[in-house]
């Protein structure tokens, strides 16, 4: 896919998405670009946060709908021990859930800073989520990450004193009906504001390998073809502390992309034998995020071994940064350069997910530029009621 011309990929209804997963590592350059552009005026409002939080821990709400939701679910833990913990408390929280119950999230005594992620800005939750923690809370404070300048949600952070905009690289507001760059961007994005273990220089250093690492994802298209041209119709992604956040976007994705044809399951590395093992069978591929952590890593092999030596699974596959051959079964190994973290280490990871997903897409007939035959799904959602809440 990524060596067809434009006029090929056209004809598979898959030019646009084909060009915004290859694009990402050059998006990653970008939004470290604009972080360190506006480091200064973040940090000058975090302080403000801070100060009006009366010496109390701020709580840190992440929140965006399905893709957007994704974001934070793939870095909140990590955060939560890598952020400033003396400061903020890190959490991540749908705004489908806020906005269908925002009595179970907002308590008016607290210091909340929401940060909101969205790739237009355009979604009647995301809107919704920010009125009610107004309504809710009084110190309340914004943080807005989104792709689109001229989407609502930027329009409405531009508005408001307590409320910070932190615009992604233009080309991350993806055209395609799948979030690909738009998720990695401000997955780092949100890494960089809060990440107080590292200083910037590994940061950028960080974000130089992630995106080395994609590159060469890119460059081994064939082996994830090789992947996809097995007899399968059910996939599994597990993994664990960060990871498993991000198993959640790359199910979505395989889902989305097939329109439901390959059906899609998302665990934890320790989870999955709790009753979701079951889902496996001879059509099924198992794909396991592995993680850095020295700890995390053998209980990440140690399901992927289990699953391999049931013989229950068509394939199960270890994506893996080192050494592949901790693993008896295939692995898409990445050159080492520098361990990442594990929620660094997402970024390459995802652009494999999302590979297999495009591939897969192709592979059932279906168009990835516009997946959802019916209408019945929308690249913004459709058909969304706000109920005003009465306290």
């Amino acid at each position: 896919m990524f060596q067809l011309s434009i006029e090929e990929l056209d004809k598979l209804g898959a030019a646009i998405t084909t060009r915004e997963i290859k694009q990402q590592p050059e998006l990653w350059l970008e939004a470290f670009e604009h972080y360190e552009q506006q480091k200064d005026a973040i940090d000058t409002f975090l302080e403000d946060v801070l100060a009006a939080s009366n010496g109390q821990p701020v709580k840190v709400i992440f929140t965006g709908a399905g893709t957007s939701e994704y974001v934070g679910n793939s870095i909140a833990s990590y955060l939560q021990t890598k952020g400033d913990r003396e400061h903020f408390l890190f959490s991540s929280v749908a705004t489908t859930d806020i906005v269908a119950a925002p009595h179970y999230y907002f308590y008016p005594e607290d210091t909340v800073l929401l940060v909101s992620f969205a790739r237009s800005g355009n979604s009647p939750e995301s809107l919704a989520a920010v009125d009610l923690a107004t309504q809710f809370i009084d110190n309340i404070f914004h943080l807005s990450i989104t792709c689109a300048e001229d989407g609502q949600l930027a329009k409405v952070a531009k508005k408001q004193d307590n409320h910070y905009l932190l615009l992604q690289p233009s080309r991350s507001n993806d055209a395609g009906f799948a979030m690909t760059g738009s998720f990695s961007c401000m997955m780092l994005s949100a890494l960089l504001v809060f990440d107080q273990s590292l200083s910037d220089d590994v940061k950028k250093g960080y974000v130089k390998t992630a995106a080395k690492l994609a590159e060469t994802v890119i460059e081994r298209e064939a082996e994830l073809q090789a992947l996809v041209d097995v007899d399968f119709n059910r996939v599994v992604y597990i993994g664990s502390g960060s990871l498993s956040g991000l198993t959640r976007e790359a199910q979505l994705k395989l889902l989305e992309l097939t329109a439901g044809k390959i059906v899609t399951v998302f665990d934890s590395s320790m989870g999955f034998r709790h009753g979701p093992k079951s889902f496996v069978n001879e059509k099924t591929i198992v794909i396991g995020f592995v993680n850095n952590h020295p700890y995390v890593r053998q209980y990440d092999l140690d399901i992927l071994e289990e699953v391999y030596e049931d013989h229950i699974a068509a394939k199960t596959l270890a994506l893996i940064q080192g050494d592949g051959s901790a693993f008896s079964g295939d692995a898409f190994t990445f050159a080492v350069h520098e361990l990442l973290p594990d929620a660094y280490l997402a970024l390459p990871y995802i652009v494999v997910a999302q590979t297999i997903a495009l591939l897969s897409s192709i592979k059932v007939n279906n168009l990835p530029d516009t997946p959802s035959a019916t209408g019945t799904v929308n690249r913004v959602v459709k058909g969304v009621t706000i109920h005003d809440y009465k306290q």
